[in-house]
């Protein structure tokens, strides 16, 4: 049974993963002219990826201290190749699992999510430090309610290393059947880590780092009946 997705402790998570910046040292061999990748049998142009970045870019160029954020999110193409990407997986894992993510679920989860970051104003300014435009924020909250239902079809909790581990086999999976080719300038992608070459896991990283964070602020009162004692959550600094 499919249980309803946690917006309130797990939307801005799949923010930082989604800005994380990339470190690069692999290179790949196959010819790439004009494609940032080659996934699922199609193309991400590197004109879409340049156009992603162009976005968050002027977003940030907006914002207080621009210079500083700009600096602070470098790499910002091989960032957004990789989110795509990383997107890519989790809608090909999403239709193995038969889930989906409604116009009407996206809507409800981004009010979520702008209530408690106090305003969609704040909400624009947090995620935009994080490397994701205005125009973004609806995709990474999809890709967020798609993760929440891929755990819940392979009955696993996001906020356990055990289940972190089995939805990464089923991402790795659904990797794998997308023969993900990377352009060599942005160096190679790692089935297993769901991720550029050289990366650790940083969905789950960032995941548990912001779950735990969030239920730090959370006053005990407003915790949800079903979430696990503190005592079962992973402790910072905790190898993933």
């Amino acid at each position: 049974m499919h249980r309803r997705t946690r917006t309130r402790t797990t939307l801005l998570l799949s923010a930082g993963l989604l800005a994380a910046v990339p470190v690069l040292t692999a290179c790949g061999s196959q010819p790439h002219p004009g494609a940032a990748a080659l996934v699922g049998g199609g193309r991400i142009e590197m004109s879409a990826v340049q156009g992603q970045v162009k976005d968050v870019r002027a977003a940030q160029a907006k914002a207080p201290q621009s210079a500083q954020l700009i600096s602070n999110t470098g790499q910002m193409n091989r960032a957004k190749l990789h989110s795509m990407l990383f997107t890519r997986v989790v809608e090909r894992a999403a239709a193995d699992a038969g889930a989906e993510a409604s116009r009407k679920e996206i809507q409800q989860a981004r009010g979520a999510a702008a209530a408690q970051a106090q305003g969609e104003d704040k909400l624009a300014q947090m995620l935009v430090q994080r490397g994701i435009a205005p125009g973004q924020i609806d995709q990474a909250v999809r890709e967020e309610i798609l993760l929440n239902k891929i755990a819940a079809a392979n009955q696993a909790n996001l906020a356990t290393p055990d289940g972190q581990a089995k939805v990464t086999e089923v991402l790795a999976k659904a990797s794998k059947a997308l023969h993900i080719s990377v352009n060599p300038r942005y160096g190679t992608w790692d089935n297993e880590k769901i991720g550029l070459a050289d990366r650790k896991a940083p969905w789950i990283t960032q995941r548990t780092k912001s779950a735990e964070a969030q239920a730090a602020e959370q006053p005990a009162a407003e915790q949800p009946a079903a979430e696990q004692p503190a005592a079962e959550q992973p402790a910072a600094g905790q190898p993933q």
